[in-house]
């Protein structure tokens, strides 16, 4: 049978807990800080420091001699694979967004593309119609028979 000891996740019996300087039952707490090394994420008990005389108590009392959940050095290499086949994916994932952005963006640049085209050629025509219109009434003579230098032009009846 297991006891609280062995399982990560139990919480030792009120009875169980050792007692500090100051005859209370401890508190189980996890440490969280990086030092000392090797050390975070181990329990231990401390003393809840409750007594009324401000006289700090530094009873501690660790119950894991290693962090809880560690790992091996192949299950860690494992993890950090497949991290990186995530992150791999993700940039993948984002690649074929960007590509399949960029592809609407070309194709909506190649329509306005030929829309100007079309517009230039449309203002070419008109340019090259108001163009003719002024030039049919220039070469013709004016209507009492002179040419455009004012000279009577000679009929040939």
């Amino acid at each position: 049978m297991s006891t609280w000891r062995d399982d990560p996740n139990a919480i030792p019996p009120w009875n169980e807990r050792p007692k500090c300087h100051c005859g209370f039952r401890t508190w189980l707490q996890v440490w969280t800080d990086p030092l000392p090394q090797g050390k975070k994420g181990c329990r231990f008990f401390k003393c809840p420091d409750i007594d009324d005389d401000f006289k700090a108590c530094t009873f501690m009392q660790w119950i894991d001699t290693r962090p809880l959940g560690r790992v091996s050095l192949k299950e860690e290499q494992e993890r950090r694979v497949r991290q990186q086949q995530i992150r791999l994916k993700g940039k993948e994932d984002e690649l074929k967004r960007r590509r399949a952005e960029l592809g609407q963006r070309e194709a909506a640049l190649k329509i306005q593309e030929e829309q100007f085209q079309a517009r230039e050629a449309q203002f070419k025509r008109e340019a090259e119609e108001q163009k003719n219109r002024y030039k049919e009434p220039a070469q013709s003579s004016t209507s009492d028979g002179r040419n455009k230098k004012g000279k009577f032009l000679r009929s040939t009846q």
